[in-house]
């Protein structure tokens, strides 16, 4: 046998939800454990921290060990990046870090984060407005990162009390969308989300040396026109049409909950009034953008304006410079957006309408950041702080730009929101709308979140079947309607299963006991079942941790994906899709090549599309996914075949033990572009062994070979950093400590230990 078989715990897709329209929480526990003040420590070269101070401007990651405790964790993780973070910030005596856990090391993950972010909080001497914004947010059904604080120390040296933040990057959007595929874009000033024009590249315009629309994934394609049409219809669409337009393509509901969580913490530095600070992400389960805020330390009365944020009018938050702000003069243009703006404004105040529990909230963390406070070194040195300050922060303004003690400008700013506050009977608020994949034969479920200030009696789907008569389902909140649990405000219904050619249209009706009634989306879901030709293209093998299997045509070790032609005649790939996103089937188009039957064709993951046709714009997960094959955008890309997969190991293949067929079986020895079950496989996958190489560790700066070496030795992000040939030793006395892998030109490898 060619194969050593090591498990097979293998699941298909039957019935796939589109799902994650509904934003997810992590916890808050373990790292952001908001009871207590974690110990960070950083261990950084001298001349480095020092290089990093003199140059705040710097962008670079400098290596360094991050040792983390707070009780619960005690955990070092060596060869981070270390960096400043921040835009005024950089030249604040008490600065601000960003730590990232896998610059040096790819893929790697601290507790499920790729970065950290430690912040100074210098501007606000409590050190809590922030955290308490996040944990709003958060509080108020908003993905958001999270915080906690945590003692800071370089080189054993104190630098003082910080805020854990979470950072908002590819990895934050997964755990909260269950997507990092669509683009996501950090906006900092003047990104005013005003109109340019029809092409994408003019929304690339810089301010200073970055990109007010900041492009953070899939950033090699650098393609801006999702952005480009979101700011098309939010400026240029007629109002009376604004609200169903920008439903298809905006999280419009949630960003009504952020708008009144800006103006109600007083954020100014955000985009209403600053046109700063926040980012978009196109999610690509539901095709809307989805808004973040960011960075907001200027809240709860801190202030630079000469403005009363305590007292300013929620109706009229804006700047009143000669730019415009559409996302939020646009929509309190619409009598509809203004209200249900109202009402969400009224739903944080019920949030925060108990005084004394929020207050003893305030004083709890108060109490526990005290001693932290007392000792840290860099508070006073911005604006003076002293300890007393801190306490007083609490309850008083302390001049300069704390116009507000931060328990006043609650107390003044909840007065003022609620004098100012114009409430009407709103229509139910639909949103959430998530739908099965009409799949022929089995059920299809729509499912809807539903909320008002009445109570909601009647919540129906109204469907065609082939463009009959208007058929009503209702849809329950019991938990047994594909509705998640009961009592959750999420509404659902199952029909019968569809068969093919059949189309199926919808729209979620909600009707509360005022007769108030609202449909959505504005457009009717269409599902179209038409027959698909079904060729027999299997996903044939698979690899997710490739380190030193097979390299490609620019000698990468990438994931890779193995298709197989099952069929008796040859398939054209061309109009078919492989994605890592079973609710984005058309994610990556299969190139211009027929597959002969019995034929095999290899597919490389690796988010370098740039290297040729046959490289995705996505990269497998290693800690598990789904992938799958879909068939042409005519056949509602009809489901060919499907995996998931769990946590891989490096250099072991997923593959079917017999082409095209059942079991599916992990393999120590993987053969791709090549059948599971060959025997006249190429002579280097054959003989591949293990070098012989010592010492291992390496004594001396010196590694010998066995026998004449010819080939290279690479670092752990795939950087070659030594090619010999006919070598008897190489000369390594000046690579850095850690892990390299040393490959022959037969595909023979080793690891080798630098100490």
């Amino acid at each position: 046998m060619k194969k050593s078989i090591i498990c097979l715990i293998i699941f298909f897709l039957v019935f796939i939800n589109v799902a994650f329209s509904q934003p997810v929480f992590p916890p808050n526990m373990p790292v952001f454990d908001s009871s207590l003040v974690a110990r960070v420590d950083i261990i950084i070269d001298p001349d480095t921290l020092a290089f990093i101070y003199d140059n705040p401007e710097s962008e670079i990651d400098f290596r360094a060990s991050f040792i983390f405790n707070n009780g619960t964790i005690l955990d070092t993780v060596e060869e981070v990046g270390f960096q400043l973070r921040g835009n005024t910030s950089r030249y604040s005596l008490k600065k601000s870090f960003r730590v990232s856990f896998n610059t040096f090391i790819q893929g790697r993950k601290f507790h499920g984060l790729e970065k950290m972010n430690l912040n100074g909080e210098h501007n606000d001497p409590s050190i809590i407005r922030s955290r308490l914004c996040w944990e709003t947010l958060r509080g108020y059904g908003i993905a958001a990162p999270r915080a906690s604080h945590t003692e800071v120390y370089i080189n054993s040296n104190y630098y003082g009390l910080y805020i854990i933040v979470e950072h908002i990057d590819e990895q934050l959007v997964q755990s909260r969308f269950g997507n990092n595929d669509g683009n996501l874009y950090k906006c900092l000033w003047p990104a005013d989300l005003d109109y340019l024009g029809s092409d994408p590249d003019l929304y690339k315009y810089t301010s200073g040396d970055r990109r007010a629309y900041t492009l953070i994934t899939n950033a090699e394609e650098d393609d801006y026109t999702d952005i480009a049409h979101f700011i098309d219809v939010l400026n240029n669409t007629p109002l009376a049409e604004l609200a169903c337009e920008l439903d298809k393509i905006f999280n419009l509901e949630d960003y009504l909950k952020i708008m009144a969580a800006d103006i109600i913490t007083g954020n100014w530095d955000g985009y209403i009034y600053n046109k700063n600070n926040f980012y978009l992400y196109h999610n690509t389960a539901t095709g809307k953008f989805e808004y973040m805020p960011y960075d907001l330390d200027n809240t709860y009365g801190i202030d630079w304006m000469s403005i009363d944020w305590g007292n300013r009018n929620i109706y009229d938050w804006e700047m009143h410079d000669t730019e415009v702000r559409p996302l939020y003069t646009r929509l309190l243009e619409i009598p509809e957006i203004r209200d249900r703006y109202s009402w969400q404004m009224q739903q944080l105040l019920d949030l925060l309408a108990d005084e004394d529990s929020l207050f003893a909230h305030i004083d709890q963390i108060r109490n526990m950041i005290s001693p932290y406070v007392i000792d840290d070194p860099f508070y006073p040195l911005d604006y003076g702080y002293s300890f007393a300050d801190f306490i007083n922060s609490y309850n008083q303004p302390l001049g300069g730009h704390v116009a507000y003690g931060l328990k006043p400008y609650i107390q003044t700013r909840k007065a003022s929101v609620i004098e100012q506050l114009d409430l009407n009977n709103i229509h139910p608020v639909i949103k959430y709308i998530n739908h099965s994949v009409a799949v022929p034969g089995l059920p299809y479920s729509v499912s809807a979140f539903i909320e008002d200030e009445n109570p909601v009696p009647s919540v129906k789907l109204a469907y065609k079947i082939n463009n009959g008569t208007m058929q009503y389902s209702v849809m329950f909140d019991d938990g047994n309607h594909s509705d998640g649990e009961a009592g959750d405000d999420t509404y659902g219904c199952i029909l019968a299963p569809l068969q093919m050619n059949t189309e199926l249209s919808w729209q979620v009706s909600a009707t509360d006991n005022l007769e108030n009634a609202s449909l959505l989306p504005c457009d009717p879901v269409v599902e179209l079942l038409q027959p698909s030709t079904d060729p027999q293209i299997f996903i044939n093998e698979l690899m997710a941790a490739n380190d030193s299997t097979i390299a490609d045509e620019n000698d990468e070790y990438d994931d890779w994906i193995e298709l197989f032609n099952g069929d008796s005649e040859p398939v054209w790939l061309g109009d078919k899709y492989l994605s890592d996103n079973m609710n984005n089937p058309s994610k990556w188009r299969l190139p211009d090549v027929t597959l002969q039957p019995g034929g095999f064709y290899l597919v490389w993951a690796d988010n370098q599309p740039g290297q040729g046709p046959a490289h995705t714009i996505y990269k497998l997960d290693a800690a598990g996914e789904e992938v799958g094959l879909f068939d042409a955008a005519s056949t509602g890309y009809f489901l060919l075949d499907s995996l998931s997969f769990g946590p891989q190991i490096a250099d072991i293949s997923i593959g079917r033990q017999t082409d095209g067929g059942l079991p599916w079986v992990n393999f120590n020895e993987s053969t791709p572009g090549y059948s599971n079950t060959a025997n006249n496989l190429p002579e280097e996958i054959i003989h591949r062994h293990d070098l012989l190489i010592y010492p291992n560790p390496v004594r001396d700066g010196m590694i010998y070979f066995r026998e004449p070496f010819t080939g290279r030795i690479t670092d752990t992000v795939g950087r070659t950093v030594w090619n010999g040939r006919e070598a008897v030793k190489a000369d390594v006395i000046h690579f850095p400590a850690g892990i390299y892998l040393i490959v022959d030109s037969r595909g023979n490898r080793a690891k080798m230990m630098i100490p």
